[in-house]
């Protein structure tokens, strides 16, 4: 019985220790089970690197043609372009746009997502901010699902099969999240394979506030950012110097900006 004593000794210890940290650190159980879980993923997430920068119009004449001398355009945008539409869900103390707005190094927000104005193809999607580092999850959504969450319908959520609607089921009862922005914009996307690099150009920002109209062909919505364009570059474990040069502009600088936190500004 001794070996036993001594293990169940050292188990109530380290409980012990464990509470006591997690009260220093003023954490709440469930926000450092949820980082807990994030750490303990971060292996098997598909972990990107991500630059953005703020550009103007003449800057995005440059490096469109530069992209297009050493990139392709994404095969999902044959015209060279598409329409993206997304709804954010945040609480009521902003949550997602708090961590945003102060840099917190781990964080994650959730969007319902699609494009051209197609809503046969919908996605529900996570996305993380680990370290500086970025992970995007994602899973296909009915537009009769999509509509339900929009009106705030939620119970159909929970145990649904699908494990991100659970989890932002989950995480509306327990952090208020709800549908709190329209954010619209039009994309062009170049893609290069070494390094699974996707660069991109975003402009004609705009807004609606709610999930009024969301699904709906007619969605009011209005300019939101101004008149500027944002570059963003992700890749993998390498960006290619091909790439690197491609993207340069003197006098730009990395910046932390967010269409959400953009539109937001409206409400």
């Amino acid at each position: 019985m001794q070996p036993f004593s001594i293990s169940h000794k050292f188990h109530r210890i380290y409980m012990f220790l464990t509470k006591i940290v997690f009260k220093l650190l003023k954490v709440s159980h469930c926000k450092a089970l949820d980082y807990e879980l994030a750490a303990m993923k971060e292996g098997e997430m598909n972990l990107r690197h991500e630059w953005k920068h703020e550009i103007n119009y003449a800057d995005a004449a440059a490096l469109r043609s530069r992209l297009k001398a050493v990139a392709k355009i994404d095969e999902h945008a044959p015209g060279g372009s598409y329409e993206v539409r997304s709804l954010y869900f945040d609480n009521l103390q902003d949550k997602a746009l708090r961590e945003k707005l102060d840099g917190v190094d781990r964080r994650e927000k959730f969007r319902i997502r699609y494009y051209n104005k197609d809503t046969s193809l919908i996605h529900l999607e996570k996305k993380s901010k680990i370290n500086g580092l970025t992970a995007k999850e994602s899973v296909l959504l009915s537009r009769q699902e999509a509509g339900r969450i929009g009106e705030r319908d939620y119970g159909w959520m929970a145990g649904c099969g699908k494990p991100l609607v659970e989890e932002l089921y989950r995480k509306i009862r327990s952090q208020g999240l709800m549908p709190r922005t329209i954010v619209d914009y039009t994309r062009e996307p170049f893609v290069y394979g070494p390094g699974n690099v996707r660069v991109t150009l975003d402009y004609h920002l705009r807004t609606g506030i709610g999930a009024s109209g969301f699904l709906g062909p007619h969605c009011q919505t209005i300019p939101a950012g101004g008149s500027l364009v944002i570059l963003e570059v992700k890749w993998d474990a390498f960006l290619p110097d091909i790439i690197r040069d491609a993207v340069q502009l003197p006098g730009r600088r990395a910046c932390a900006f967010s269409k959400y936190a953009a539109c937001r500004a409206y409400g």
